[in-house]
């Protein structure tokens, strides 16, 4: 599956996203907390409420891939083949889109302790996290928040940055916590290290069903792409997120009915310039 997920021009959400789902209250909001969200850049975050159609069709055409899976995909790990490729933005608006189509709780958890970013991307604190869940420091009803932006969808933050991250995912905390969380939620989005350069990423696909690899045309290595590919395995990856892609030759102005589907001329030419 394909998607453009990059675009340079900011939005400002000004209230909850809502597809006009009938919503009904989450236990859940009676036990944890509320994040207030104040992200750093608005326009790579949520581009559902309408002023980025493109983007947002992408990530519910992501959406609908994993909903119409053959295997039931409760828990997906997001991962790249190397760092700047997207991954990030890319776990936090497909699980943005889950929670804007289901009436039950998506988790979003970001699960790299070594370059976490998510956090900050929201900019809601990062402790307590999953590293202090996983270290036994707290439950993860008390590092677990609802997002204010989108109903349904709830964070847990990477936590401190832990001394030997492989260590607490290697330790029977991991799956234990993985079992738990998928008794409360409908959909669980892990944004993962990228592929093979840590032991981390191993351990957190191990627990997944499924695998989502983002890649971007103008900055992944060839060769780390293909590498992580190869190494995938194959029952689980689920397809490739083709990030900040270019316009394909079918898609230039003029073509027909493409206007009908994707929305404005200034729409079409707005483009899609920048990564995540």
């Amino acid at each position: 599956m394909e998607g453009n997920a990059g675009f340079h021009r900011e939005v400002v959400v000004k209230k909850p996203v809502t597809e006009n789902v009938a919503r009904t209250r989450d236990p859940l909001e009676e036990q944890i907390r509320l994040f207030e969200t104040r992200p750093l850049s608005e326009g790579l975050i949520f581009p559902f409420e309408g002023s980025e159609p493109r983007a947002a069709e992408q990530y519910r055409i992501i959406r609908t891939k994993i909903l119409l899976h053959p295997r039931p995909l409760r828990l997906i790990v997001v991962s790249s083949p190397q760092v700047g490729d997207g991954k990030s933005v890319t776990a936090l608006n497909v699980a943005g889109a889950l929670a804007l189509k289901l009436d039950q709780s998506v988790l979003l958890v970001d699960g790299d302790f070594r370059r976490a970013s998510l956090a900050e991307m929201l900019g809601i604190p990062v402790s307590p996290g999953l590293a202090n869940v996983l270290a036994g420091e707290c439950c993860w009803t008390e590092a677990v928040g609802r997002l204010d932006r989108v109903p349904n969808l709830y964070f847990l933050p990477a936590g401190r940055r832990p001394e030997h991250p492989a260590e607490l995912y290697d330790s029977p905390a991991w799956p234990a916590l993985c079992a738990d969380l998928r008794k409360h939620f409908r959909s669980i989005i892990v944004d993962a290290p990228p592929v093979g350069m840590v032991a981390d990423y191993d351990l957190i696909q191990a627990a997944c069903d499924g695998l989502i690899l983002v890649v971007r045309p103008d900055h992944t290595n060839r060769n780390l792409c293909l590498k992580a590919l190869e190494t995938s395995p194959p029952d689980k990856l689920v397809g490739v997120v083709i990030n900040v892609a270019p316009n394909w030759f079918l898609s230039r102005r003029g073509s027909h009915g493409y206007v009908y589907y994707a929305g404005s001329d200034r729409e079409m030419r707005a483009g899609f310039h920048r990564g995540g």
